[in-house]
């Protein structure tokens, strides 16, 4: 085998068609494309999760942009000298909004290095 190879240890395992396709049936499922890495993960670990973040994400993106907006809020109150103590209940309001989603994020992490 190839020196710098991380996996040089080939193992042969033979499939019916029926079980290539029901492999590549939950290989679609788990949203795995690589049928090496899918078999070995399943053979190691037992099973596969795909966990589909994308919702997560939009949030994540969302609570960006109001994060920037209260940033530029702030520049304009500052400039023009409106109430310090509004911007600040304001930046309260969204960190106790970053504080969950980023808790959530943690779990669901964790849940996929599983």
């Amino acid at each position: 085998m190839s020196e710098g190879r991380k996996r040089d240890a080939p193992l042969l395992i033979w499939f019916t068609p029926e079980e290539l396709a029901l492999i590549g049936e939950r290989m679609a499922e788990a949203g795995v494309r690589n049928r090496s890495a899918y078999i070995r993960k399943m053979s190691l670990n037992g099973y596969v999760l795909h966990v589909d973040l994308s919702p997560v994400a939009e949030l994540v993106s969302l609570q960006r942009r109001c994060s920037n907006n209260l940033n530029q809020v702030a520049v304009h109150a500052n400039s023009y000298g409106i109430y310090e103590h509004e911007i600040k209940s304001l930046q309260k309001d969204y960190a106790a909004l970053w504080e969950p989603l980023s808790a959530l994020l943690k779990q669901l992490a964790a849940v996929v290095e599983l």
